[in-house]
């Protein structure tokens, strides 16, 4: 440049080489003004159009082309975290979300099973065409916005096409690295954040993957199948007309993070004209901040959700349940909802762990609910009572007409010696995501209930059992109340002697009561359903 600029001013009076100089240097930084001004707007333009939404298989996928220092590409997995794998030195990166379950080739998969030959190979050619639709959309937003920039700040044609230019030549650029640097191994050497953390524990390390990658695609196949089917069995639901001298509640409980469980909820609740919700606690896992992202679902129901903690659940699971526009959290306080008078607390406990999980002793548990009994009494009269544990829950036997709960992932409902019908759900998460590689599938269960508008008592429920990740089968039980006005007796449910407390942790505190005088416990009486287990 300096070699330039003197053969440019050779013979050139002092004032006029430095006229000169300058202007070649006013000229130069013009130039890098255009070019950055450029740049800016063609980020701008990226982060604005730079994401799609295209078919892949039976699902929508949704693409995101971002600028990185990295070049890696990211798969969203909600709630359950992240992977992130080093794929290329571009300075640009692939964030990819399945989004939704396209209705039609859901319901084509279940009708017709064979629609799933070579699904392997046409997921292929989708993610393929996707990335291609995302690579031309990214660059033309780039470009527009590099002409948006230019044109505001220069206000001259010229400098807007030089600016395209520029973004254009930089898309190019960076679409070129990215083929020269592709590194396809890079799927062997996965980056887990979130749950996905323990991911190598539980489905095996991902060298295993990538090296019958062939029997890994058919899993997924799989996987996708079992999702549609269970979402088919679930619209074929009865409709049934709403009744103005009923309030119907929806029972649901240890989801577990099933990404598939809110689908159903939501059909169920429609379909039924479901009023109020109320889970039962073990929305999550583990209660970690990625897991807790499972309880944005709950905003879409569009009625009450109520919700006792489970011993899965974090207290920042708790309060992702309570920042929900809908979200009701029972902590030992009476609330009442849609008229139902409320009582519940969550589970003390916080076991997120199976490898820690340390089993609480019955007497303890049973203690913890004799514990609560005054709590539950001085709360004045309740319609229903709600906690985790069902040992927890047969201590208020008298208390309360109707308590529900959770925990066993199996069905079970006791009419109790002081009037109280004890229900205990199974698993509306059937046993959530673990269930996917189980020989024997855990049924996704939910009960509806029907209560008498004035009086708030139990007249009937539905039970409702889908066959759970693998069948396709959906069933339907009613039940009615022998006795819906039956009185309470309040003295049956108590404990002649005090007991332990559980921990938190989960580990058995000595008894302090003599072996020869254990705690009372109510056994379930013939009137009514008796015991019904679910799986």
């Amino acid at each position: 440049m300096n070699r330039l600029r003197r053969r440019l001013t050779r013979g050139l009076g002092p004032r006029a080489r430095r006229y000169l100089v300058w202007w070649l240097g006013a000229r130069m930084r013009r130039r890098l003004a255009v070019a950055s001004v450029a740049l800016v707007g063609a980020w701008f333009g990226l982060l604005v159009g730079g994401s799609v939404v295209e078919p892949v298989g039976p699902v929508d996928a949704q693409l995101t082309l971002r600028p990185s220092l990295t070049g890696n590409t990211f798969i969203d997995l909600s709630p359950l975290g992240s992977i992130e794998f080093d794929t290329s030195d571009t300075p640009l990166s692939i964030h990819a979300t399945v989004t939704q379950i396209r209705d039609e080739a859901a319901r084509e998969i279940v009708r017709n099973p064979n629609s799933l030959a070579g699904i392997e190979d046409r997921v292929v050619r989708d993610l393929e065409r996707a990335v291609t639709v995302l690579a031309l959309k990214s660059a033309g937003c780039a470009v527009l916005g590099a002409a948006i920039f230019t044109a505001i700040v220069f206000r001259t044609w010229r400098r807007m096409a030089i600016g395209s230019g520029v973004a254009l030549t930089a898309a190019v650029a960076a679409y070129a690295v990215a083929a020269a640097s592709w590194n396809p191994e890079a799927i062997e050497e996965p980056r887990y954040t979130g749950v996905l953390a323990s991911a190598p524990r539980l489905v095996g390390s991902a060298e295993t993957i990538a090296s019958d990658f062939s029997k890994y695609r058919t899993q997924l196949a799989k996987l996708v199948t079992n999702l549609t089917k269970l979402y088919d069995a679930t619209s074929d639901l009865p409709l049934t007309e709403p009744d103005p001298d009923t309030i119907r509640v929806l029972h649901i409980s240890d989801i577990h993070n099933n990404p598939a469980a809110w689908n159903i909820i939501r059909s169920v609740q429609q379909q039924f004209d479901v009023s109020v919700v109320i889970d039962t606690g073990d929305l999550v896992d583990q209660g970690t901040t990625a897991e807790n992202r499972t309880a944005d679902g709950i905003e879409s129901l569009g009625v009450p959700y109520v919700f006792v903690k489970g011993n899965h659940d974090s207290e920042q699971t708790v309060r992702a349940v309570a920042r929900q526009e809908n979200g009701i959290v029972l902590s030992g306080k009476p609330k009442v909802v849609n008229g139902i008078r409320m009582w519940g607390i969550g589970d003390p406990r916080f076991q997120p762990d199976e490898v820690l999980y340390t089993l609480e002793s019955d007497e303890n548990l049973e203690a913890y609910g004799q514990q609560l009994r005054p709590r539950l009494d001085a709360a004045g009269v309740m319609d229903m009572a709600l906690t985790h544990d069902p040992m927890i829950a047969e201590q208020w036997d008298g208390l309360a007409p109707l308590v529900l709960s959770g925990h066993y992932h199996r069905r079970q409902t006791d009419l109790q010696p002081g009037g109280t019908r004890q229900m205990t759900v199974g698993s509306t998460g059937g046993s959530g995501l673990r269930a996917i590689d189980s020989k024997k599938p855990s049924p996704i269960q939910l009960d509806v209930l029907y209560l008498d508008k004035e009086t708030k008592r139990l007249n009937a429920w539905d039970e409702i059992t889908l066959g759970g990740v693998g069948l396709t089968s959906a069933q339907i039980d009613r039940y009615a109340e022998e006795d819906p006005t039956r009185p309470l007796d309040r003295r049956i449910g108590e404990s002649p002697t005090p007991l332990p407390t559980p921990s938190s942790s989960g580990v058995v505190t000595p008894l302090t009561v003599p072996p020869s005088t254990p705690p009372t416990s109510p056994q379930p009486s013939t009137p009514g359903r008796v015991t019904r287990s679910g799986s």
